[in-house]
């Protein structure tokens, strides 16, 4: 299979030393030494264990696959514009159970936990997502009768688009395209951890998925870039497994089974006695 992703990765390094450049430039703190490299080794290392991770998502698309209701044509248009839609349709619901369950949670946290926001944060992926069961949200397309590799290259597609709106160098986009399409405007209102901000635009390539569940925010300020309770660590390590080691922590300490669920898999921020506060509860609070 052709990796779509891996082949651009010298694209990614030359447009990431171009805003670099452009930035130091303007003179804007957009960069910085330190929280970039580790971005950069975030995503070295998420290529590595992609390898592991592609081919368990491989496998699990092959399975159901034989299963599958219908045997779609992919020598047509037609149906990779339908795979267009139902791929990116499935990445909105793995982005938006993602900010809703721990469990995903945990693995997506890596990629909102840089206090900047550029090139540089797009690469800074999670090193357990796929082996985690991220790929459970793209099940149902082999089933209806989508070729496991032609779902594949499509997330390659959906992961490439994403790359770009990592970016304050883009300010808005033509109206039309700011309504039909996640720009960089709408991806930073994602990164933001201004309460406002928090677990909105959960979109891949289209927002109109946004727009239509409710989870649409204009960008109305620059966003405060970051998580609620930052990590306050650049070693690639305590990105990578500083929610695991808390979560495991959480179900260690429970004391009921109840409770271990809840800090396995209910909503980041939930507590069993009130201690700490989810999304909604803060803005409830408010």
């Amino acid at each position: 299979m052709n990796d779509l992703v891996n082949y651009s990765i010298p694209a990614f390094v030359i447009l990431i030393a171009a805003e670099v450049a452009i930035t130091a430039w303007q003179q804007r703190d957009h960069y910085e030494t330190k929280d970039s490299a580790s971005s950069i080794t975030m995503g070295i290392g998420s290529v590595i264990v992609g390898f592991v991770g592609k081919a368990l998502a491989l496998g699990a698309y092959s399975l159901v696959y034989q299963f599958r209701l219908f045997t779609i044509d992919m020598s047509q248009v037609w149906p990779w514009v339908a795979l267009f839609f139902a791929e990116d349709f499935s990445y909105y619901w793995f982005h938006r159970i993602s900010h809703g369950s721990r469990w995903f949670w945990a693995s997506h946290v890596v990629h909102h936990s840089s206090q900047k926001y550029n090139l540089s944060t797009a690469v800074r992926q999670t090193w357990t997502g796929t082996i985690t069961g991220s790929f459970i949200f793209w099940l149902w397309l082999p089933l209806i009768g989508f070729s496991p590799l032609s779902i594949m290259t499509m997330q390659s597609i959906s992961l490439l688009y994403q790359f770009w709106i990592h970016t304050e160098l883009i300010r808005r986009l033509p109206r039309p395209i700011e309504w039909l399409f996640n720009t960089p405007s709408h991806h930073r209102v994602h990164h933001g951890s201004d309460l406002a901000y928090l677990d909105k635009n959960h979109a891949g390539v289209l927002i109109i998925w946004d727009r239509l569940f409710g989870t649409f925010e204009p960008e109305q300020h620059r966003p405060t870039y970051g998580l609620t309770k930052n990590v306050g660590s650049y070693n690639p390590i305590r990105i990578a497994f500083h929610e695991w080691g808390d979560i495991a922590n959480d179900v260690r300490h429970a004391s009921s089974f109840r409770h271990a669920l809840g800090y396995l898999f209910g909503p980041p921020g939930w507590s069993h006695d009130g201690s700490r506060k989810t999304t909604k509860e803060l803005r409830v609070k408010k």
